[in-house]
C-alpha cells in the first residue's frame, strides 16, 4: 500500500526535571513560531491536554517509516497492528507533528483501508489519548495489559485468545508448583507435630509410675517376703508380685486368724491387678514360664506344702499340685518330654528325714509328676544349697545341691531315677565325660566343694543377677547355667570357681559375710566384680573384690548394725555398674586402732535413721545419699525402663507404729534419675580407695551424676575370669 511522505522531527528524551527548559530553548530556534507551537503540543506534559491537539491516528503511527530505537518516548510494539498492544496506546507514547492537509487526507485514506481490511472492533470513546499515554508511561505493565484487551483492534482473533490460553497455561502451572511445594510442606508440619506432641504424651505418662508407695499388709519382722517382677498388663513396666500376709478384722491377732495371698501390683500406679488368696504362706513367686497355647505370661506361687501355676494377667489357676516340705524354688529344665513345654524341678525335704534331700519332676505343662521323687542320703548339714542347673561346654546337663557342701548329679540319671526310662529327648542323651571323670569311688555325686566349713551362698557369675528375681526367665537360666560360681563359705572366705573344672580361681578372706554378694563392673577390665559387706560391733564395711584376682578394689566403714539386704548391681550407660547399698552415716577407719570402739549399747541398737547410697566406679571417693528414712527395708529389686534410661528401685519394708500393735508393709517404686538429680553427695576421703586421690568438685560431680542413664545388663556368659 502506497504511503505518503510524513514529515516528523525526531525528538530527544529530555529528563522530567527540565522539559520546560528544552521547551523553550527549541521554541526561541529558527524554525519560527509556528515550528515552535508545534513542538510545543508535541512535548505537552503527561496528564495536560492541550486544546490544539487532535485525535491521534494510530495507522499513522503504525506505517510510519521514520521509527527507530533511537526515540527513547515510543514503545517496542510489534508493527502493521498485528501484536497484542492497543493502538490508541501506540500512538500516546509518541506525539506526531501536525502536517499539511494532504498529509492528513492520506492518513484518512490508510485509515479507511485498514478497516476494511481487518475487524470492525469497538473502541472505548472520551478516553483521554494524553492520560493514557502517561498511565503507560507510569506503569507499562498496566499498559501491557491494556494493550492485549478486548478492545483493541489488533488483540482479536487468534492473537486475543493465545493470549488467554497463555495465561490460563501460566495459572496452572503456577498451581502445579504450588501444589508441589505445599503438600510435601503441610505433611513435614503433620509430621513434626505428631512427634513433638502426640508421642511424647505417652512418654509423660509413663514418667509418672515411679513415684508410688502402697502399704500392704503388716510388717512380719525382718523376714523378706516373695517378690518377683514381671510385665503382665502389656505396658512394658514391669510389675510387682508380692506375698502378703493380713489380719481377720473380727478377732484378735493369733497364728489361725492370718490370711495368706500373693499380690499383684501395677508397676505404673502401684494399683492392685488381681490378689489371690493362699492356704500357707507364700516363699517363692516366679515368673517368666511361657506356654505355646497361652500368650499371657505364667506366675508360680510356691507354699511350703502346693506348688501352683496363675494366668499372670488374671490370677486364675491353671494347675496346682500337692507337694510336702518343699524347701527350695522351681528350677527351669529343658524339654524332658517332647511337648516343647520347658520342665521343672524341685526340692523337698522331709522334717523327720534331715538328710534325705529329694528332687522332683514335674510337667511344666500340666504340673503332672514325672516319675517319683527321688531321695539322696547326703552326708552334711546345714544350709541349703541349690538345686541349680548347670549346662557344660559339651551340653551335658547337671544339677548342682547340696547340705553345707556342693554336690552335682547328671539330669539325665535323676530322669532315669525317677522315670525309669530312657530319656527321649535330645537334652538327656550325652554326657560329659570331663565332669564324668571327677566322680570317685563308684558315685553318682561329683564334688564340687567339700570341707569343714559349712557354704553360705553358691550362686552363678552373672551381672544383674538378684535385681528382678525372675528365675523362670529362659533367657536368664540359658547364661547361669553356663557362667562360673561364686562361692561363700565359712562365713568369710569368698571364692570364684571355674564352672569348666569345678576348680577355685581364688580366694578372698573378709569378716563374716551375712548377705548375698552383688556382682557388677567396678573396674573396666570386662570381668565381673564383686560388692560385699559385713557387720561387726555396729560397724557395717562394705567392700568391692576383683573378679580377676581377688584383690580389693574398694572399702569403707558405716555406722549401721547387721543388715540383711542384698546389695544391687546396676548397670549404667558408662558401662560400670553402679552399686546401691543401705547404711548409717559413713566414718573414717581409726589410724591407730585395729578394731573400732563402740559401746555395747549402741552396738545392740539399730540407727533411727538409715540411708539409701548410690556408688559409681566413676567418684569412688564420694556417695550419693538418695534417701533416707527409718523404715527398715528386708528386700529389694530392680526394674529396668529401656525406652526413658532409668530404672526404678522397689523396696518392701516394715514400717513402725506408734502403739504395739504390727507395722505396716510398705511396697514403694522410686525413680533412679529423679532421685539422683535430687541426691546428696557424701565425701570418704581417703578410704573411699587405696592411695586415694584428688577430690572432684561438687560441679564435677553432680554434672556427672545429673548425666547418668541406667539400662538392663548384658547378659553375657562369663565362661572364664582370666583376661586374655
Amino acid at each position: 500500500m502506497q504511503r505518503g511522505r510524513r514529515r516528523s522531527i525526531r525528538l530527544t528524551r529530555c529528563p522530567g526535571s527540565v522539559h520546560h527548559r528544552c521547551l523553550t530553548s527549541l521554541s526561541l530556534g529558527s524554525a519560527g513560531g509556528e515550528m515552535a507551537a508545534a513542538l510545543s503540543r508535541a512535548l505537552k506534559l503527561p496528564g495536560k491536554k492541550g486544546s490544539e491537539l487532535g485525535e491521534y491516528d494510530p495507522l499513522t503511527q503504525a506505517d510510519s517509516e521514520d521509527e527507530s530505537e533511537e526515540d527513547d518516548l515510543v514503545l517496542n510494539y510489534p508493527r502493521n497492528g498485528l501484536g497484542a498492544g492497543s493502538s490508541k496506546l501506540r500512538g500516546s507514547r509518541s506525539a506526531r507533528l501536525a502536517g499539511d492537509e494532504d498529509e492528513a487526507q492520506d492518513d484518512e485514506d490508510d485509515e479507511d483501508e485498514w478497516r476494511e481490511r481487518l475487524p470492525a472492533k469497538s473502541r472505548a470513546d472520551g478516553e483521554d489519548v494524553t492520560g493514557a499515554q502517561y498511565r503507560n508511561h507510569r506503569d507499562p505493565e498496566r499498559g501491557g495489559e491494556d494493550r492485549a484487551g478486548p478492545g483493541a483492534p489488533g488483540g482479536s482473533g487468534a492473537g486475543a485468545h493465545g493470549a488467554d490460553a497463555e495465561q490460563k497455561r501460566r495459572r496452572a502451572r503456577n498451581a502445579v508448583r504450588s501444589a508441589f511445594f505445599l503438600v510435601p510442606l503441610v505433611c513435614v508440619a503433620l509430621l513434626v507435630l505428631l512427634c513433638a506432641f502426640l508421642l511424647p504424651c505417652q512418654k509423660r505418662e509413663l514418667e509418672k509410675r515411679p513415684a508410688w508407695e502402697r502399704a500392704l499388709g503388716e510388717a512380719g519382722g525382718v523376714t523378706p517376703p516373695a517378690l518377683s517382677l514381671w510385665d503382665v498388663d502389656g505396658d512394658s513396666v514391669e510389675d510387682v508380685f508380692l506375698g502378703v500376709t493380713d489380719w481377720t478384722n473380727d478377732t484378735r491377732p493369733t497364728l489361725g486368724n492370718k490370711v495368706y495371698s500373693a499380690v499383684a501390683l501395677s508397676g505404673v500406679s502401684g494399683r492392685v491387678l488381681w490378689r489371690k488368696v493362699m492356704r500357707e504362706s507364700v516363699m517363692y513367686i516366679q515368673c517368666g514360664l511361657q506356654y505355646s497355647s497361652q500368650p499371657t505370661p505364667v506366675v508360680l506361687l510356691v507354699g511350703k506344702s502346693v506348688l501352683m501355676a496363675v494366668n499372670g494377667t488374671t490370677g486364675k489357676t491353671l494347675w496346682l499340685v500337692q507337694l510336702k516340705n518343699i524347701e527350695s524354688q522351681a528350677v527351669l529344665l529343658p524339654d524332658l518330654q517332647g511337648d516343647s513345654v520347658p520342665d521343672l524341678l524341685i526340692a523337698t525335704l522331709p522334717a523327720d528325714e534331715a538328710l534325705d534331700l529329694s528332687l522332683t519332676l514335674l510337667s511344666g505343662q500340666t504340673g503332672a509328676k514325672l516319675g517319683h521323687p527321688v531321695p539322696f542320703n547326703l552326708t552334711g548339714q546345714g544350709k541349703l544349697i541349690g538345686p541349680l542347673l548347670h549346662e557344660t561346654q559339651q551340653g551335658a546337663y547337671y544339677i548342682l545341691f547340696g547340705l553345707g557342701n556342693v554336690e552335682a548329679i547328671s539330669l539325665r540319671d535323676v530322669y532315669i531315677r525317677a522315670t525309669g526310662k530312657m530319656p527321649i529327648t535330645q537334652a538327656l542323651r550325652g554326657k560329659d565325660t570331663g565332669w564324668e571323670g571327677l566322680k570317685t569311688n563308684s558315685s553318682s555325686f561329683i564334688h564340687i566343694y567339700r570341707g569343714s566349713e559349712g557354704v553360705e551362698f553358691l550362686l552363678p557369675l552373672l551381672p544383674g543377677l538378684g535385681d528382678n528375681h525372675n528365675s523362670l526367665d529362659p533367657a536368664w537360666n540359658l547364661n547361669s547355667s553356663t557362667s562360673d560360681w561364686v562361692l561363700v563359705y565359712g562365713s568369710s572366705k569368698l571364692s570364684l570357681l571355674r564352672q569348666k573344672d569345678a576348680r577355685k580361681e581364688w580366694t578372698f578372706n573378709s569378716g563374716p559375710i551375712h548377705s548375698q554378694p552383688a556382682p557388677g563392673h567396678f573396674n573396666d577390665d570386662g570381668i565381673l566384680d564383686l560388692f560385699i559387706q559385713h557387720s561387726a560391733n555396729g560397724v557395717m564395711k562394705a567392700l568391692v573384690v576383683d573378679g580377676a584376682n581377688g584383690h580389693l578394689l574398694w572399702s569403707a566403714q558405716f555406722v549401721c548394725p547387721r543388715l540383711v539386704l542384698e546389695t544391687s548391681a546396676i548397670a549404667t550407660s558408662t558401662g560400670q555398674s553402679a552399686f546401691l547399698f543401705w547404711a548409717g552415716d559413713p566414718i573414717e577407719a581409726p589410724k591407730n586402732i585395729t578394731k573400732p570402739t563402740v559401746s555395747p549399747g549402741v552396738a545392740a541398737a539399730e540407727p533411727l535413721i538409715r540411708k539409701l547410697f548410690l556408688l559409681h566406679p566413676a567418684h569412688a571417693t564420694v556417695l550419693l545419699q538418695l534417701t533416707s528414712t527409718t523404715d527398715t527395708a528386708v528386700t529389694s529389686a530392680v526394674s529396668y525402663q529401656e525406652r526413658m534410661k532409668d530404672a526404678s528401685y522397689i523396696t518392701v519394708s516394715s514400717r513402725p507404729t506408734a502403739d504395739s500393735e504390727p507395722g505396716a508393709r510398705v511396697v514403694k517404686s522410686t525413680s533412679l534419675r529423679a532421685a539422683v538429680t535430687k541426691g546428696q553427695i557424701v565425701r570418704l576421703g581417703e578410704s573411699g580407695r587405696s592411695g586415694g586421690g584428688v577430690q572432684p568438685g561438687a560441679f564435677e560431680v553432680n554434672k556427672f551424676f545429673r548425666g547418668l542413664s541406667f539400662k538392663r545388663p548384658v547378659r553375657e556368659t562369663h565362661s572364664s575370669t582370666t583376661p586374655v
